[in-house]
């Protein structure tokens, strides 16, 4: 079995989601949760906080420096995501269709096989 990543998109920017949104979101996305942890595809997911709340750590010379905000300043950043356990690609891609259903954009990509050890 391969592992994948399915990761849910945030633009920066983009007009924020109703409350009422949101609720289908979650409630979608549970349901989802639910039944990838029936069919056994589960193996973890959550939401993000926003990338403001990030830190980077660097080891630059021997010396760590710590510093606030995200590696990358994009207007793009992964809001959520699942890692799930899947027979191929395709199998991957059924579920991302799922929860691009749910939530938005879904970007699917195999774990390497160094991963699997």
């Amino acid at each position: 079995m391969q592992q994948y990543l399915l990761s849910v998109h945030f633009v920066e920017g983009a007009p924020d989601p109703s409350d009422e949104e949101m609720e289908i979101v979650f409630r979608e996305t549970g349901r989802i949760n639910d039944e990838m942890q029936a069919a056994g595809a589960w193996v973890f997911g959550g939401g993000l906080r926003s990338p403001d709340s990030a830190t980077v750590v660097r080891i630059e010379n021997g010396a760590t420096t710590m510093s606030d905000g995200p590696f990358a300043e994009t207007k793009e950043h992964i809001a959520g995501f699942w890692v799930i356990r899947c027979a191929d690609l395709d199998e991957a891609l059924a579920w991302a269709e799922k929860c691009a259903a749910a939530c938005g954009p879904v970007e699917v990509r195999p774990f390497d096989d160094l991963s699997q050890a």
